[in-house]
């Protein structure tokens, strides 16, 4: 049977014997292929190549004049999808396994049967056949793509999208434009494509553009088999679909089966913010704007999931912002180097965050990671310089920059900084004088209860004074008397916010007296323990 396009073959060796055998004796036209030509040389061979365009050239390794490696090499400049059949001798198969390298499809030895040769060459025929058939699928969604919804309507519906406009107005425009939906009752929805700048910033613009082609094919075939709808792309990696209807249940079965077929269908995941019922189109901005605001709790996971406006509009919003307490743990365990420890009060904090029911508006969650992220750099430049710590702020701002991080990713930044951090806390200690002055920190730490005089400290690790000192503010970048000073007053901080009387505190803290206590607080602060109290908690 013979294709309905005939596969060209064009025969080059210089035994003219070989090459009247090749081309006469197998039935090409049965196979559908055609043997436009045959030439004993190599320029010939290429001469007769530029003349017909042959889809596939079999030849000789060995030639006068252009050997079959430097023929392949030309061929391929100008005719890339060309496949070359190499002829060659035993003896010859280097050059056969050069002529693969540069871009030949395979290679016969000799001698040779007929039947060797039909079946490398059909081998061939087939490639040709399936790359003629890639290169028509293409064709025809590129075609698609120019006879894709009119531009007009398309701008007319995101205009509808972000204003409001007038009932007279808006029927008279949606029947002028032909839009083959009913005129009440809508729902709308948005579908991001997942992690799309990452994906596919450096894929060609015509491969992204057949990407986005064939995800809204996908949508398109997937709401039809439910319902009448219209989608069209309102930004590189989005699109907005309105529907008629009015059962929420209904359109959220809807939108999971988008999600379940773009990512079974593509390589692509979505994920699918659904907006509330409206009865007008004037309205549909309303049901736009609800899908916006529960696509944008995607933040909390990797994709692939519908998030519904009416799981979040009307529920109390209890914000369980971390404690001092919490943060005080995480500094500290971030400052003694206990990566175990930082982790597992982050863990703490961000799970806490997850138990709440509804879950936090994004953007919330995400402003108090970027918090910590900060609060980590700023706790490692008590005892780094800037030069280094810089190293941490920039990963910040590379997350910030991006458009929309996800929760899993902010999670990952903070616990990137945490190993970070205490990396460099735990190679400082290593040095002989940090190791020294952590000890007398952790003695300081330990005391705090009592009134911690320089002699006292210095006596414990034997060191002098006047050397002890020097060393302490080199290593730690404050006096020995302010590091135990705002040590104690921070401590007092806690303590007030757990409850604890100004006398205890002060009695807890090595303080014979109250009053002196409350002098240092308030040089400390600018604030009373009391003011400190009611500021902090709201209440005395």
């Amino acid at each position: 049977m013979r294709q309905q396009q005939d596969i060209r073959l064009c025969v080059i060796d210089d035994i003219k014997s070989v090459v009247d055998m090749i081309s006469r004796k197998p039935p090409w036209a049965e196979y559908g292929i055609e043997v436009t030509g045959t030439a004993l040389d190599g320029e010939e061979g290429l001469r007769l190549i530029r003349e017909t365009q042959p889809d596939i050239v079999l030849t000789d390794i060995r030639m006068p004049r252009m050997d079959g490696l430097e023929m392949t090499k030309a061929i391929l400049e100008f005719a890339p999808a060309c496949k070359i059949i190499i002829l060659s001798a035993y003896s010859e198969f280097s050059y056969a396994q050069q002529a693969i390298r540069l871009g030949a499809m395979d290679f016969v030895k000799k001698p040779f049967s007929l039947d060797e040769i039909v079946s490398v060459v059909l081998k061939a025929q087939q490639l040709c056949l399936q790359e003629r058939q890639e290169l028509a699928k293409i064709q025809i969604m590129e075609e698609k793509i120019k006879e894709s919804l009119p531009i007009l309507r398309q701008e007319y519906l995101t205009f509808l999208m972000q204003h409001q406009t007038t009932e007279h107005s808006a029927r008279s425009r949606w029947e002028y434009l032909g839009i083959p939906l009913a005129q009440q009752d809508f729902i709308v929805f948005i579908a991001e494509i997942d992690h799309f700048a990452e994906k596919y910033q450096h894929q060609p613009v015509q491969e992204i553009e057949l990407i986005r082609f064939s995800l809204q094919n996908i949508l398109e075939e997937t709401v039809s088999t439910w319902t009448n709808g219209i989608i069209f792309r309102e930004a590189t990696n989005r699109y907005v679909c309105i529907i008629n209807g009015t059962d929420p249940e209904w359109a959220g079965q809807i939108t999971e089966a988008c999600c379940a077929h773009v990512s079974r269908y593509s390589r692509c995941t979505i994920s699918i913010g659904l907006g509330l019922c409206v009865s007008t189109i004037q309205e549909l901005a309303d049901s736009y704007g609800q899908a916006l605001s529960a696509l944008a709790y995607h933040f909390y996971t990797e994709g692939n999931a519908v998030y519904s406006y009416a799981n979040i509009v009307n529920k109390p919003r209890t914000m369980n912002h971390y404690s001092a307490a919490a943060e005080q743990d995480f500094l500290f365990a971030l400052r003694s180097g206990n990566l175990e420890k930082s982790r597992a009060v982050l863990q703490n904090i961000f799970d806490a965050l997850l138990e709440l029911e509804p879950l936090p508006e994004p953007q919330y969650v995400e402003n108090i990671g970027y918090e910590l992220a900060f609060r980590i750099c700023r706790v490692m430049l008590e005892q780094f310089p800037y030069e280094k710590v810089q190293l941490l702020e920039q990963q910040v701002n590379r997350l910030r920059s991006r458009l929309h991080p996800t929760l899993q990713e902010i999670r990952a930044l903070l616990n990137a900084l945490c190993a970070e951090g205490c990396r460099w806390v735990e190679e400082e200690r290593s040095r002989e004088s940090t190791r020294i002055i952590h000890e007398a920190k952790a003695y300081i730490l330990g005391n705090l209860h009592t009134s911690l005089s320089l002699e006292q400290v210095a006596r414990q690790i034997n060191l002098s004074q006047g050397y002890f000192s020097n060393l302490f503010k080199k290593v730690m970048g404050v006096s020995f008397q302010h590091f135990v000073m705002t040590e104690k007053m921070e401590k007092a901080k806690v303590m007030l916010i757990e409850g604890l009387q100004v006398q205890e505190i002060a009695t807890e803290l090595g303080y014979e007296h109250r009053r002196y206590f409350s002098e240092i607080f308030k040089k400390y602060t600018n604030q009373t323990p009391s003011e400190f109290k009611i500021s902090y908690l709201g209440k005395t």
